[in-house]
């Protein structure tokens, strides 16, 4: 009786758990809404060679915009074949002075890879709000742990390229600036929540569109 049942306790404690897919991929059907988990899977009599190749990255983004920089993605919705996969990738492009703003993927972690030019990047913890920043070059890589704010900042004076890749197929973004300015948020609640000045949060929600 003892050693069946020692047995089956080192079956259940110590053999581990796999999180293999119970199929080989789940490609995007992107006529369907996405859901927490992912979009639901296009039927495998529909997928083709087509749906695991993306060339949306092949362009460099469009810079010529107020933080001179541009994100192209290759998520979930622009690459059906990375659905399910936990992983996706990124473009970005930043002009001379460009900046990608503090902000936070709450999905996933990155690895940042320069490929072009230098790029300061840096991310903050949540333990006593330690910051952590690099001055990056050509072949330097950053990783930036999921759900902590960090940036990117063109350090050159030529443009930079780098590719971000994720833990996750939709890491999801939210950019501090254009959550606190770029909306309806109450300008005397952010002078609260922030202690910025009235007249600031006023200037920056008129260059982000936002509404006092």
């Amino acid at each position: 009786m003892y050693l069946p049942s020692l047995f089956l306790f080192s079956l259940l404690v110590l053999t581990p758990i796999s999180t293999a897919l119970v199929q080989d991929f789940c490609v995007a059907d992107l006529s369907l809404s996405n859901t927490p988990s992912g979009y639901p899977c296009k039927k495998a009599s529909h997928v083709t060679e087509k749906d695991f190749v993306y060339h949306g990255l092949a362009a460099a983004g469009n810079t010529t915009n107020i933080i001179s920089a541009a994100v192209t993605p290759a998520f979930d919705a622009q690459f059906p074949g990375v659905n399910g996969l936990g992983v996706s990738i990124a473009r970005l492009d930043l002009a001379p002075g460009g900046v990608i703003p503090l902000h936070t993927h709450p999905a996933a972690s990155e690895i940042l890879v320069v490929i072009q030019g230098s790029i300061c990047a840096g991310f903050i913890s949540s333990f006593d709000n330690v910051i952590y920043f690099k001055t990056l070059f050509k072949g330097d890589v950053m990783v930036f742990p999921q759900g902590l704010l960090h940036f990117q900042i063109n350090s050159g004076k030529t443009p930079a390229l780098g590719f971000a890749s994720f833990g996750g197929q939709n890491p999801g973004l939210q950019i501090t600036d254009f959550a606190l300015f770029a909306n309806d948020f109450p300008t005397e609640l952010v002078a609260k929540t922030t202690f910025l000045d009235v007249a600031q949060i006023k200037k920056l929600k008129g260059v982000l569109g936002g509404k006092n």
